[in-house]
C-alpha cells in the first residue's frame, strides 16, 4: 500500500467520523424540535404550569432558568476571570501551581449530579437556605468556574507576548498590563467562552435537583420586593427551572398532557442552547473582526 492509497484512507476515516458526529448531533436535535416546536405558542410561554390538568405553560420555569442563569454569571465570571489571570500570569511554574490546575481539572470532571449533592449538604442544609435560586445558582458556580478559568487562561496565553513586552517597555505595571492590553486583546475569545459556558448552565438539570428544588410559587410579576414569597427576584425561594421541569414531567406528572409539554419544554430548551451558540460564534469573530481592523 504506497502513500497516496495511505493518505486517501486516512482522509476518509476522519471524514467518515466527523460526518457521524455532525448527523447524531443533527438527528438529536431535529428529532426533538420538530417533536416539540408545534407545541409552542405564546400561550405556552407565559401560562403558569399545570400540576393537575391540561393547558399548562412554562413561564414561571422559563423565567427561573434565565434568573438562575444571570445569578450564577454574577458569582462565576468574576471568579472565574480571577483564577485565570492568576494561572496566567501570577502563577509561578512550582508544585503548588501545578496542584491547583490538577484540582481545577479534577472540579470540571466531576459529575454534575456530585455538585448537587455537595450544594445540598452546604447551601442547603449547613447555611440552611434550603432549596432556592441562591443555592442552585452557588452549585451552578461550582461546576461553571473550571470552565471559566480555563477558557480565561487560554484566551491570555493566546495574546502574542510582544504586546505584553512592548507594554513593559513603556513603564507600565503588571497589573497596568493585564487591564489595559492583555485583557482587551484576550476578550473575544474570553467573551465567546463565557456565552458557550452560559449555554451548558441553562440546560443544566442534575445539580438543581438537590439545591433549586422541584417546586415554584406562582410568581407575581407585579411585585419586585427581593423578600416577598412570590417575588420572581427573591433568591431564597424554591425555583424549579425549565430542564428540571422536563424531568419532573417525564418521571412524576400526572397532567393529561405530560407528553406536550415535555415535548414543547425540551424543544424550547434545545433552541435556547443554540442560540447562545450561535450567539457566542457570531459576536466572537464579530469582536475578534474589527480588533484586528479587517
Amino acid at each position: 500500500m504506497n502513500a497516496k492509497v495511505t493518505d486517501r484512507l486516512a482522509t476518509l476515516c476522519f471524514i467518515l467520523c466527523a460526518a457521524i458526529t455532525a448527523g447524531t448531533l443533527f438527528s438529536l436535535l431535529g428529532y426533538i424540535v420538530f417533536q416539540g416546536v408545534s407545541h409552542i405558542d405564546w400561550h405556552f410561554l407565559t401560562a403558569d404550569a399545570s400540576t393537575f390538568q391540561a393547558g399548562g405553560g412554562i413561564k414561571n420555569q422559563l423565567w427561573n432558568s434565565f434568573y438562575m442563569l444571570l445569578m450564577t454569571m454574577f458569582f462565576s465570571v468574576p471568579l472565574g476571570i480571577a483564577g485565570g489571570i492568576y494561572l496566567a500570569e501570577y502563577a509561578r511554574p512550582n508544585k503548588i501551581t501545578a496542584f491547583l490546575r490538577s484540582c481545577v481539572e479534577v472540579l470540571a470532571s466531576l459529575p454534575s449530579i456530585i455538585v448537587g449533592m455537595f450544594g445540598m449538604l452546604l447551601f442547603v442544609n449547613t447555611f440552611h437556605w434550603g432549596y432556592s435560586v441562591l443555592s442552585g445558582a452557588l452549585a451552578l458556580t461550582i461546576f461553571n468556574l473550571p470552565v471559566i478559568i480555563r477558557v480565561t487562561e487560554d484566551a491570555l496565553a493566546a495574546v502574542a507576548r510582544d504586546q505584553k513586552e512592548a507594554s513593559f517597555a513603556l513603564g507600565a505595571t503588571h497589573w497596568q498590563t493585564i487591564r489595559t492590553v492583555l485583557l482587551p486583546a484576550a476578550f473575544p475569545g474570553l467573551l465567546t467562552g463565557i456565552i458557550l459556558s452560559v449555554g451548558r448552565v441553562f440546560g443544566e438539570s442534575a445539580a438543581l435537583l438537590f439545591t433549586a428544588g422541584l417546586s415554584t410559587p406562582n410568581l407575581n410579576f407585579g411585585d419586585w420586593n427581593p423578600m416577598s414569597p412570590q417575588s420572581p427576584i427573591n433568591p431564597f425561594r424554591s425555583a424549579e427551572t425549565l430542564s428540571v421541569h422536563i424531568w419532573a414531567v417525564n418521571t412524576n406528572g400526572i397532567i393529561p398532557d405530560a407528553k406536550i409539554v415535555a415535548a414543547g419544554s425540551s424543544a424550547v430548551l434545545v433552541i435556547v442552547v443554540l442560540l447562545f451558540n450561535i450567539i457566542a460564534r457570531l459576536v466572537g469573530a464579530l469582536i475578534e473582526k474589527r480588533w484586528s481592523g479587517k
